[in-house]
């Protein structure tokens, strides 16, 4: 996909949201990545600390390694 097909997508799903609430999290979303604020946390970590960032996202992609909701609940429903 070319920059220009990136945006017209991009333009019908913004134009296809009906919820104000996701359109502003959108908004200040790209907002934020568009101020120069992005990766500023990232750079601040240590060299192990991103790469163990990036060993759990790859991680969980992997379905059997996910924790559902309500297990995560009841695991420490005592700090809720």
């Amino acid at each position: 996909m070319n920059t220009f097909e990136i945006k017209k997508n991009f333009h019908k799903l913004i134009d296809s949201i009906d919820n104000e609430d996701l359109l502003f999290n959108f908004y200040e979303l790209i907002t934020k990545h568009i101020s120069g604020n992005n990766g500023k946390l990232w750079k601040g970590l240590t060299k192990k600390e991103q790469e163990e960032l990036l060993l759990a996202l790859e991680e969980s992609n992997e379905p059997n390694n996910l924790v559902s909701h309500d297990e995560m609940k009841n695991k420490y429903k005592k700090w809720l």
